[in-house]
Parts: structure tokens; C-alpha cells; sequence
């Protein structure tokens, strides 16, 4: 898919790192970006997370990774859970770069981005989606995408993270 086209990944990344943990695994992010090149053509990776002044140093490595992120200012509930919704900055991303992609790859599970994915499918603009597990992915979103919906967890062997020398706290 490498054509000479300018393809852009907007990666919900909350919600590729939740899904594939729940799943048993992690994302070794450097062989994503690697794969979202050579499989999707992808030139520009927008990662959308929370902001949480602990991961700074995971943040210096996605950007060296050639990811482009962007922030969502957290919230802690009374249980001090975090939360950083980040579904209109991603979307609003997306339209504000429309006409400087050829196509656009959507990374997440949630139904929430199935109407972008009609959008963009509606202006054949929409390249894939590719969701993070088979298994929570919603149906809604599925249903939209139709035939146009990969699965990561097919790719586990590929794009598994291995640190042979310690265990990772959660990433994102």
C-alpha cells in the first residue's frame, strides 16, 4: 500500500493499549510504527492519549518512534481512577488534516468512531480500520466498517513487545 500515497494512522491509543493487555499482550510500539509503514503506507501516526506526568520519558520514545501525539488533560474519578477521553480530539484531528491525507487509518475497538468511519468510507477517504482485538471489538463499528477492518491481535507474534529483561508497567 507504499504507492506514493499520503495515508495518516489516528491511533486511539488507550484503547489499543487496554485491548491488547486484556488480551495478554503488549504492543511493542517501534514495530507498530514499522508495520502502519510497510503494511498501510502511513507517513504520519497520530497517537491520542491521556497526559500523565509519570510517562513522560514513554512519551519521548513514541515521538522517537515517529509517532505525532496528542494530549488529552486527564481527570481522576473519587476512586482515582484516570480518565482521558480522547474520541473528539481524534476525530477533529481527522478533519482537520482531511485534505492532506489520501487516506486514513483508524486505530480503536470503539463504536464510538463509527460514525468517522462512515464520514470518511462516504468521501473514500477511509483506508482500514484496524482494531486491537477481535474480541471487543464493537459490533457497531464493525457493522461500519465492514469488509474495510483488520484485527491486531492476529499479528501478536509480530508486534508483541518482549523485554527479556524486566516486565513493563502499563505504557499508556
Amino acid at each position: 500500500m507504499g504507492n506514493g500515497s499520503t495515508n495518516f494512522a489516528f491511533i486511539d491509543g488507550n484503547n489499543l493499549n487496554l485491548s491488547t493487555i486484556n488480551r495478554g499482550w503488549r504492543v511493542d510500539y517501534r514495530k507498530f510504527r514499522v508495520y502502519l509503514n510497510d503494511k498501510y503506507g502511513v507517513k504520519t501516526a497520530y497517537c491520542f492519549i491521556g497526559f500523565i506526568e509519570e510517562n513522560v520519558t514513554l512519551y519521548s520514545l513514541l515521538e522517537k518512534y515517529g509517532y505525532q501525539l496528542v494530549y488529552k488533560e486527564v481527570s481522576r474519578d473519587a476512586d482515582d481512577n484516570i480518565k482521558g477521553n480522547i474520541d473528539a480530539e481524534l476525530v477533529l484531528q481527522a478533519m482537520i488534516e482531511f485534505i492532506n491525507y489520501d487516506k486514513a487509518l483508524i486505530v480503536t475497538s470503539d463504536g464510538d468512531f463509527a460514525c468517522l468511519v462512515k464520514y470518511l468510507m462516504g468521501q473514500n477517504k477511509l483506508l482500514r480500520v484496524l482494531a486491537p482485538a477481535r474480541a471487543n471489538c464493537s459490533r457497531l463499528l464493525r457493522k461500519t466498517a465492514g469488509a474495510k477492518i483488520d484485527f491486531l491481535d492476529e499479528l501478536k507474534d509480530k508486534l508483541q513487545y518482549i523485554n527479556k529483561e524486566k516486565p513493563l508497567k502499563d505504557e499508556l
